[in-house]
């Protein structure tokens, strides 16, 4: 088998391509989230903690001379992503809490057993004939 063929092979599974797709949704899902907390959920946050900018804080290990910029630690904006990551991962559980209760209502309703076909009829009759000594 050719390598072209191969590779043709797995690039149209429905798991290769269902895969792309996600992680295409999840990109923009994290924008969206990003967004949302870096325009919403922490500038009242800010004003919370007396005016905090969180990507604003940093630690200068060596200042700027000349042409090189100064040496920061932007501890801030670490934690913001972890703020990021938390809300994100939040968002998520709650998507897949509400997917597996769907899941489990679609699962608890009863099934009704097929009605017997005309031969399982037939043979059950038979067989109780047989059992009343006919």
């Amino acid at each position: 088998m050719s390598i072209a063929k191969e590779f043709k092979e797995f690039a149209v599974k429905g798991n290769v391509v269902d895969m792309a797709v996600g992680i295409i949704i999840g990109a923009a899902f994290a924008k969206i989230v990003s967004s949302f907390v870096g325009d919403v959920i922490m500038p009242p946050i800010g004003v919370l903690l007396g005016g905090v900018d969180f990507s604003q804080l940093s630690i200068l290990v060596k200042e700027g001379v000349g042409n090189k910029p100064p040496v920061v630690i932007s501890y801030g904006k670490f934690i913001q992503t972890i703020i990021d990551f938390t809300i994100i991962a939040f968002a998520i559980f709650a998507a897949v809490k509400a997917i597996n209760s769907l899941k489990k209502k679609e699962a608890a309703a009863p099934e009704v057993p097929p009605a017997p076909t005309r031969e399982e009829v037939l043979l059950s009759e038979i067989r109780d004939l047989l059992k009343s000594g006919r």
